[in-house]
């Protein structure tokens, strides 16, 4: 294989795709199980039932270009994965913890989106109209799953900051009438997510 031809560099961007697939049907059970939300939850579930079905496709593309789908390790979703497994390690209430958690699955899709296309264009140019219709495919349902996310995002980021403004006004309510001691004994702090 020419590494200097854009057919190599397609072959090259299948093998970093295919490898950010694998990484994700390991990543995906920890995001639904760290989810408090049904709907996220189950969210993640059928996006795994996808993910297994886009590693299919690759290698389905794979066996079509006589070539091995291993090889190169995606360090870009390595690093979205790690981050996301931090996040779901921190101690965050219930609806701040799915928010946290939609932000990292959407940087993800994000990633996967500019991947699929990126190589759907390549296989345009090189006239591999079968790979692009399966990668096509692919690039829907990964900007589905994107949109899905932000549906969801809407009505728990909602619950979040609700739950924020509830605890900003169990402060005012207890500085007013000199009950405990937020300054002794400081609550957990919350970060952005």
């Amino acid at each position: 294989m020419q590494k200097d031809s854009l057919r190599g560099l397609y072959i090259e961007e299948l093998r970093d795709l295919y490898n950010a697939e694998t990484q994700l049907v390991k990543a995906l059970p920890k995001m639904a199980k760290a989810s408090n939300n049904d709907q996220l939850r189950e969210a993640f579930e059928e996006h795994l039932r996808q993910t297994s079905e886009h590693v299919s496709r690759l290698e389905q593309i794979f066996e079509q270009l006589e070539e091995k789908p291993s090889g190169k390790k995606c360090l870009g979703m390595e690093g979205l994965v790690k981050e996301g497994s931090e996040t779901m390690k921190e101690d965050f209430e219930d609806a701040v913890m799915d928010a946290a958690i939609i932000g990292a699955a959407q940087r993800v899709e994000h990633y996967e989106i500019a991947g699929y296309g990126t190589v759907r264009d390549f296989a345009q140019l090189l006239g591999e109209e079968d790979q692009v219709s399966l990668l096509e495919q692919t690039l829907e349902e990964e900007k589905q799953a994107d949109q899905k996310l932000t549906e969801l995002a809407q009505e728990i980021n909602q619950q979040a900051n609700e739950g924020d403004n509830e605890e900003e006004t169990g402060q005012k309510t207890e500085e007013r009438t000199g009950s405990g001691s937020r300054r002794a004994s400081p609550s957990k702090s919350k970060k952005a997510a």
